[in-house]
């Protein structure tokens, strides 16, 4: 937490205090939706690179799901500021590694990302259900932990078993996610 005076006020009631804090869920999706993530390998390189560089940018990840051509990531921080470099850094990464592999340097791989402050409990519940879900909603999985580019094995081998049955019970058919991606099945 930011001592009280070291930061600039929002100018808008409530107080908003610009350095603090918080939980947020981001959604990414690829340019023009295409499928660069279409193979396992592909997919374990862009899981791989999001834990590594949330980890080294501060970000303490909750839920994640990654798919041919979307990602999302619940992740909480005390340094904000940070979580543009983080998806502009992996956003880089990845696609010079698409690029590489693909044989077109320069090609466009990701299109935009968004992000959301989680600022109620029932809020951030509903969404680590909603990305733990995500391969089922996509029916990729009729299991979410089945899935093995997403966190829903890691949270059930982790969290406590009450909060794991809360999460995993918790209504998540009315968040307002932008979800609207086909996404392939990983032979």
């Amino acid at each position: 937490m930011v001592p009280k005076g070291t930061a600039p006020d929002w100018p808008h009631a409530p107080l908003h205090r610009l350095c603090e804090g918080g939980t947020y869920i981001v959604t990414a999706g690829t340019y023009k939706r295409s499928h660069h993530f279409r193979d396992a390998d592909r997919l374990t390189f862009l899981t791989e690179a999001l834990l590594a560089l949330s980890n080294e940018y501060g970000w303490k990840l909750q839920a994640w799901a990654v798919f041919s051509n979307h990602y999302h990531f619940v992740a909480e921080s005390t340094q904000p500021g940070t979580l543009r470099r983080l998806v502009q850094y992996l956003h880089s990464a990845s696609a010079k590694y698409i690029n590489q592999l693909d044989g077109t340097p320069g090609g466009t791989v990701w299109f935009q990302y968004w992000d959301t402050m989680l600022t109620y409990q029932k809020s951030y519940l509903a969404r680590l259900n909603y990305v733990h879900m995500n391969a089922v909603r996509h029916e990729l999985v009729r299991e979410p932990s089945a899935y093995p580019w997403c966190s829903a094995a890691w949270f059930q081998r982790n969290a406590s078993r009450a909060f794991y049955q809360t999460v995993m019970g918790f209504p998540s058919d009315r968040v307002n996610v932008p979800d609207k991606f086909e996404v392939l099945p990983i032979r």
